[in-house]
């Protein structure tokens, strides 16, 4: 028996009428007035983002899709823990999992698709991870914002109750049969890998899933980091392989060329309290392989409870990944 398909809010007609009359309430409250009407920028199975021009500049309006609804306590969570890298927040309507923001810079993708990119995470890298080491200490307070629980501990049962999801597997169309039953078999060795990550002494933490250009604005000489929603408690180097693979495909760049060889040192370097060079490098190894399964389950998190109409131009993510995770093995 199947569970019941998830609405998404913003398929009810008065929805958006709604949201107005919040974003119109929380700008005047400042003083601020509306420009113009709400322009939604996008609106997708995951979340519905607008743009408000107003008479102090533009701010954003985002709802996350209900699985993500935990996104707007994170948000603001992170404005108060750390300021200096997270949007500047008007206001959080968390029953309905609003968000609005002011404007706080470029994304680096308006900034340059070029290798000029390459300094700027140099300098951003460290200032995530440092980020994570700090937010360590918080876990209990992440996992109380009903944050995915990921920790290498608990992603064997994860991964076996994704290879049960078969609906959203595509199994004999995205993943064939073969590639099923050895995803399978291989429950023992995925379980080995987490335990080997999970050998070197490194904390756990908070992973934002998406670190890549489209989700790091650059204003007023700062970096912020943006869009939430693909974040879970796991381990911290879950994060570097789709900033790694993103980097790579958009500045046409090789995964083992030089430039990624220094994001990588970048961003281990903050981690040197931990362990060694060497060693944190063989982590990121096998962290890379095993982000993929993560990918995998957060894809299933987004979409396993949505109708398939919704689901169908994304059925190829989720084997996808789990495709590629054979293929590294």
């Amino acid at each position: 028996m199947h569970d019941q398909a998830i609405a998404l809010p913003w398929e009810h007609n008065s929805w958006l009428e709604q949201v107005a009359i919040w974003v119109q309430e929380q700008i005047e409250q400042r003083g601020w007035h509306m420009a113009q009407a709400i322009d939604v920028v996008h609106q997708r199975p995951w979340s519905t983002f607008a743009r408000i021009m107003t008479d102090r500049g533009v701010v954003y309006f985002k709802a996350p899709a209900p699985m993500f609804a935990y996104e707007a306590g994170l948000t603001q969570a992170l404005s108060k823990w750390r300021p200096d890298c997270t949007v500047p927040l008007l206001a959080v309507h968390l029953e309905h999992s609003w968000i609005l923001s002011a404007h706080a810079g470029v994304t680096l993708r308006q900034l340059t698709r070029s290798v000029e990119q390459i300094p700027h995470w140099l300098k951003l890298l460290p200032l995530y991870s440092e980020l994570q080491i700090e937010l360590a200490n918080r876990v209990p307070e992440l996992l109380a914002l009903d944050l995915p629980d990921r920790r290498l501990a608990h992603l064997p049962q994860l991964y076996a109750g994704l290879l049960e999801a078969t609906d959203s597997l595509c199994i004999g169309s995205e993943l064939s049969p073969a590639e099923y039953q050895q995803l399978h078999d291989g429950h023992t060795r995925f379980t080995a890998e987490c335990e080997a990550l999970a050998s070197y002494n490194l904390p756990e933490t908070i992973t934002h899933e998406e670190v890549h250009e489209n989700n790091v604005l650059l204003g007023s000489g700062r970096y912020i980091f943006t869009d939430w929603s693909d974040s879970s408690v796991s381990h911290p180097f879950f994060s570097m392989l789709v900033t790694l693979r993103a980097t790579a495909h958009w500045l046409n760049l090789g995964e083992q060329g030089p430039e990624l060889r220094q994001m990588r040192d970048a961003y281990l370097e903050p981690w040197t309290k931990f362990e060694t060079r060497d060693k944190l490098s063989s982590a990121l190894e096998i962290a890379y392989r095993l982000g993929m399964v993560n990918r995998a389950l957060s894809w299933h998190q987004g979409l396993g409870r949505l109708s398939p109409e919704i689901r169908e131009p994304y059925a190829d993510t989720i084997p996808g990944w789990l495709k590629d995770y054979l293929q590294a093995s």
